[in-house]
């Protein structure tokens, strides 16, 4: 097989630009020699340039929910020539423009939003064979003998930077002396992937007690969640929400004795970097967007109404993340201390 110069399209999470890490390994073991730039959002950056596979990130300028054709067409016309194949992972007409502007010959994607034309070769998704989230990512760069397979799925791992977590460990004053437990309470998708900031505090509580320290990431969109948790556990947990970059998280994360994390893309970061992960669903089931890892407890209730994918509870009582117990997210953290 020769090698290609190939353009992904990559998605707009960050849990799902962790997941497409497999993409990009499977493509290398197709040929080493493959070329793989990624067009993401700049935020995706720091993600992307800690993956070996990737060559180069095309940084663009784009806002959710709008089209921006000028910065499409921009962005296409600046890549033309340069790539032989280009595999675009959203479902949108949208995230088809750049390679079409681009005029890249072998344009791969699903059927969706009318792309009929935009992508020239078009494929059926098999939810059958693909029900995992990463598993129809992969299933677009399967070879034609692979097809009738379910793809198989490689773990991410994301490369450390030791000297700069140390610089971040010192910034941050973390005592590397005692061992850490990480929180991630947050979920950009909404409410429905959140459990209690109170059971954190809770649990935070615990682990203080038997002598390790707490340190709650996440974004700035999270600092709220955060701060509460660390009043409610009487600052057992500390709230770092907001105050370190994506690419210090990375770094951070990789020092914890064990993540505890609603499904967010905090905990594939978390799985990427190989530490332990206990992880709690609610409205999204694990069988759609699990851990990439062998190292890992999963708490979900599986209710009659889960899972639902909403956004918020559709009936408002958050059933499905109240009813997980403190004691069994401790219980299953235990497993790996």
């Amino acid at each position: 097989m020769s090698a290609e110069r190939i353009l992904i399209i990559g998605p707009a999470w960050v849990g799902d630009m962790v997941m497409v890490q497999s993409l990009f390994i499977t493509l290398k073991r197709q040929n080493p020699r493959n070329v793989i730039d990624v067009v993401a959002p700049a935020w995706s950056a720091p993600v992307l340039e800690r993956m070996p596979e990737v060559r180069r990130v095309v940084q663009v300028n784009l806002q959710h929910g709008k089209l921006q054709l000028s910065e499409r067409y921009r962005v296409g016309k600046s890549l033309k020539g340069e790539y032989d194949k280009a595999v675009i992972l959203p479902r949108t007409f949208k995230s088809a423009l750049i390679p079409f502007f681009a005029k890249i010959p072998i344009r791969i994607g699903y059927r969706g939003e009318m792309r009929y034309g935009i992508i020239n070769d078009m494929r059926k998704l098999d939810t059958e064979l693909t029900y995992k989230a990463v598993e129809k990512y992969l299933q677009l760069v399967s070879l034609p003998s692979q097809l009738d397979q379910t793809p198989e799925i490689i773990y991410p791992k994301l490369q450390i930077n030791e000297a700069k977590r140390t610089q971040a460990m010192r910034k941050f004053k973390l005592d590397e002396t005692t061992p850490i437990i990480g929180f991630m309470p947050g979920a950009e998708f909404g409410p429905s992937k959140q459990w209690p900031a109170n059971y954190f505090a809770e649990l935070a509580q615990r682990f203080k007690k038997e002598g390790y320290n707490i340190y709650i990431f996440g974004s700035p969109n999270d600092k709220k969640i955060g701060e509460e948790i660390a009043q409610r556990s009487n600052g057992d947990a500390i709230n770092l929400c907001g105050q370190t970059s994506l690419e210090e998280v990375i770094d951070l994360l990789s020092l914890v004795k064990v993540a505890i994390t609603n499904d967010s893309g905090l905990m594939h970061i978390s799985a990427a970097v190989g530490r332990p992960i206990v992880a709690i669903y609610g409205s999204i089931t694990p069988k759609y967007t699990p851990p990439l890892t062998d190292k890992k407890e999963v708490q979900y209730l599986g209710l009659e109404c889960s899972p639902c994918f909403k956004k918020q509870c559709p009936y408002g009582h958050y059933n499905c993340l109240k009813g997980i117990e403190v004691e069994k997210v401790y219980a299953s953290a235990q497993k790996f201390l």
